[in-house]
């Protein structure tokens, strides 16, 4: 199939279950002067051209989130709520997608629809007499075609799992599209419900960068700050701003097996969700009364392992290279947790900058990444990478809902 210019949709609604984000960029396939050959070793278009048209958010409804948060925490839960949930979030989307468009008065060509996680198992477990890894994203896609009148790519993880990968992180294309620099190493950092970093060297190509989750993001900063301020997130970083870290709780937190494990490596609730958060505050409440400084500990764990994580294995990849590390997501307008990853990572040569310095607000990042996804899908061409996600080939990623 040609490759051709599209107007795409990205819809992301990720782990801290907040909401839905909805980005709409405009894709053109690569100029055939422009080719790579590292790029192509690995199936991907060389640099196809990105340019953002739209971006809106859309907070859950309190009934909503209500029910996103108890599927995603519930140790059993009936068919019939499963399946009520599903189609809720495919209508949940298919607003957030039309009002964008009516906002915007554009036109689409596809749809690119992440879903919502309720279970992401990585690694092969054994269930029913075998062994395998899995992965379950809810939200009807044929929802979304029906009311948008165009096709929907979706379910796009299951396909790099089952060519050996994880199933994440699926950004580094865009990653790679948008930031790759000759001259400069670039990590860029999503901040969040789980924190996960592209670390790209320069002048490398797609199968040289590393790709993986940190650890916690936002995930457990805002269960602290429901449980203990009746805040859904902790705004700026306000509270955790009168707080202290409480050191030992602290290293012992960073002492957990995931922190340990080498990439590629994804987390979701399962390592970092209620039961882990409700556990980091009795240690914290052991030492200190303050809820300040459980949720100052709480900042400080993010962005002591998203240092961690860039020193132990993207650091010794950039060779003493200039590297912007570059931060998006939720986590970036969190003013304390930013001041603790610049203390800690400019020492180490990085440069803190943000999305938007390169034309993409963070917010729009995630989403606008499943629209290239989509468009990947639509042409035919594999839209994982890999170097970061363990696959053994490239593949096609999704499933195409038409109208």
């Amino acid at each position: 199939m040609t490759a051709r210019a599209m107007t795409v949709a990205g819809i992301m609604s990720g782990t801290s279950a907040d909401g839905v984000d909805v980005a709409i960029v405009r894709i053109l396939p690569p100029h055939p002067s422009r080719k790579n050959r590292s790029a192509a070793k690995v199936g991907h278009p060389d640099r196809v051209s990105l340019k953002l048209l739209a971006h809106e958010a859309f907070p859950y409804s309190r009934a909503l989130r209500r029910a996103v948060l108890n599927a995603m925490n519930a140790e059993s839960i009936s068919t019939a709520e499963l399946a009520r949930l599903n189609w809720r979030l495919g209508i949940a989307y298919a607003e957030a997608v039309e009002e964008t468009v009516q906002r915007h008065n554009i036109k689409l060509d596809l749809v690119g629809c992440h879903g919502q996680t309720l279970y992401h198992q990585a690694r092969a477990e054994a269930y029913a007499g075998r062994r395998f890894a899995l992965t379950w994203q809810l939200g009807e896609a044929q929802a979304i075609a029906e009311r948008i009148g165009v096709p929907v790519v979706s379910n796009f993880r299951p396909a790099d799992m089952l060519a050996g990968g994880q199933g994440a992180p699926l950004v580094p294309l865009l990653d790679y599209v948008l930031f790759a620099n000759n001259k400069r190493g670039r990590v860029l950092q999503n901040i969040g419900g789980i924190a996960n970093l592209t670390a790209i060297p320069a002048g490398a190509g797609p199968e040289k960068l590393i790709a993986f989750d940190t650890g916690p993001g936002n995930m457990v900063i805002d269960w602290l700050a429901q449980e203990l301020f009746d805040k859904s997130f902790d705004r700026n970083g306000g509270v955790a701003a009168r707080g202290e870290v409480i050191e030992p709780v602290l290293k012992v937190a960073l002492g957990d097996r995931y922190f340990k494990l080498a990439p590629p490596r994804t987390a979701g609730r399962e390592q970092f969700g209620k039961s882990y958060a409700a556990d980091l505050l009795n240690k914290c409440r052991k030492l200190s009364k303050r809820g300040e400084d459980s949720l100052a500990t709480a900042t400080a764990l993010t962005a002591e392992s998203i240092a961690i994580s860039y020193e132990q294995f993207a650091m010794p990849m950039m060779e003493g290279k200039p590297v912007d590390y570059v931060v998006s997501g939720g986590g970036a307008r969190n003013r304390t947790l930013m001041q603790m990853l610049a203390a800690r990572l400019e020492p180490l040569g990085c440069t803190m900058r943000r999305t938007e310095e390169f034309g993409l607000p963070a917010e729009a990042k995630e989403a606008a990444a499943f629209a290239l996804l989509a468009w990947q899908t639509w042409h035919r061409l594999p839209g994982n990478v890999p170097a970061a996600t363990g696959a053994s080939r490239p593949v096609i990623l999704g499933q195409v809902t038409f109208v």
